[in-house]
């Protein structure tokens, strides 16, 4: 009998175990806190595993991860070095990425902070917000998530430019890669990362970078970064954003999450937080892709989506 086992943590376990039950008649879904054989294990279901999640599974076919990102999971010192990670992949998922996007970049467009201030200060100033075409959005990494995000942004009537670490070729919009990062981020009035968390785009959101921005929108160049919090350097962020080198910033992820009382970045009125929800893995959605990766891996076909874990996504 295949054998399902879920390893998951900050999540409703139960309940996905439930709902795989449903969707997979004939194959046995385990809990961690189940007792069974470890070798009778063919697939294994994590989030944010913990030390022991991989103890004794030496049959193994697949890892399938609940994430879309597989950073966190890459670095866990007990993943089976040779057995495909397949990420999630799902529609519902990427299209919640781009509503977080889209209402921060149409945000931070329409001159958000400038309004707020305003407001507080009960000052009565018709500063006109340029139109979306003249506003330049730059997204960084063209996955899945990038890729929907500037078709969408376009729509809205953005100038839309991408950056990705290889070249990509995307229909309408203008793609840069590599060393044209500099090219790509002096065209930019608000900076998307969407990035995959990799030894190379590391800390990548620095105070060298902000200062490369265009600085064409009122009060500044904007940064939206919904991606991993281990891009940002956060104490660049809060000096750029108190001496002008930033306008303002939308931030949903952090280098320490939640992110600490202390942090100075909850005292700045020029950053907006969220506490990682721009995007969450819906567990209909979730339950129906890997179950049916699961029947059709069974009948012999492919893994999808598998980590190239070279690349690190």
């Amino acid at each position: 009998m295949t054998t399902l086992l879920l390893h998951l943590s900050d999540v409703d376990e139960a309940g996905w175990a439930r709902r795989y039950a449903d969707a997979l008649p004939g194959v046995r879904v385990l809990r961690q806190t189940d007792s069974f054989d470890p070798v009778t294990v063919d697939y294994i279901f994590v989030w944010k595993p913990k030390a022991n999640a991989f103890d004794g599974l030496t049959n193994l076919k697949a890892v399938l991860s609940l994430g879309a990102g597989v950073d966190a999971l890459l670095k866990h010192p007990s993943l089976p070095a040779d057995r495909p990670v397949v990420r999630f992949v799902d529609a519902d998922l990427t299209q919640r990425m781009t509503d977080y996007v889209t209402s921060q970049v149409t945000f931070h467009q329409r001159l958000g902070t400038r309004f707020q201030r305003d407001q507080a200060a009960r000052s009565w100033k018709q500063l006109y917000p340029p139109a979306s075409s003249e506003t330049s959005v730059g997204v960084m990494g063209l996955g899945e998530l990038g890729t929907d995000a500037v078709h969408k942004l376009k729509v809205l009537g953005f100038t839309v430019l991408g950056w990705s670490r290889s070249p990509k070729s995307i229909e309408d919009i203008e793609t840069f890669s590599g060393e044209a990062l500099d090219a790509f981020l002096g065209r930019t009035d608000i900076l998307v990362c969407l990035l995959p968390l990799t030894p190379e785009t590391t800390g990548i959101l620095n105070y060298e970078l902000f200062r490369k921005l265009r600085r064409k929108l009122d009060g500044g160049p904007v940064i939206v970064n919904a991606a991993r919090g281990g891009h940002q350097v956060e104490t660049d962020i809060v000096r750029a954003l108190g001496d002008g080198t930033l306008g303002a910033a939308s931030l949903d992820v952090f280098q320490t999450e939640p992110l600490p009382a202390d942090s100075p970045l909850w005292r700045l009125d020029n950053a907006y937080l969220t506490p990682h929800i721009a995007a969450i893995s819906n567990i209909d959605a979730g339950v129906s892709y890997f179950s049916r990766i699961i029947r059709d891996h069974e009948a012999g076909k492919p893994l999808p989506n598998v980590v190239d874990r070279g690349r690190g996504y």
